[in-house]
């Protein structure tokens, strides 16, 4: 797995994340920054059209970018709640392909 930087990533992405998970569309898109180990990065750009139904079925850049600050990774929030055991909440978390 390697984490998804926040600066090759946008709506488009973020809408075919999303739908993939079955949890309704994104309502927050924003950069996590990882507090220990720094996680390898995906190192292209996902150009996605919003249609696809899964995220690596989007196109990439074809060249390696390495725009990514040091530890910033998306962090996205899906707008439809996900029920647990014990209470609910939404799909969310720290975005890795």
């Amino acid at each position: 797995w390697s984490s998804v930087c926040e600066a090759d990533f946008d709506q488009q992405d973020a809408e075919v994340v999303c739908r993939d998970l079955g949890c309704g569309a994104p309502s927050v898109l924003q950069g996590a920054l990882y507090e220990e180990v720094e996680a390898p990065t995906w190192t292209k750009e996902f150009q996605c059209s919003g249609n696809e139904s899964a995220l690596l079925d989007c196109t990439t850049s074809d060249s390696d970018r390495n725009t990514c600050s040091a530890g910033k990774a998306v962090e996205l929030t899906c707008a439809d709640p996900v029920r647990l055991v014990g209470g609910s909440r939404r799909c969310a978390g720290t975005l890795e392909v």
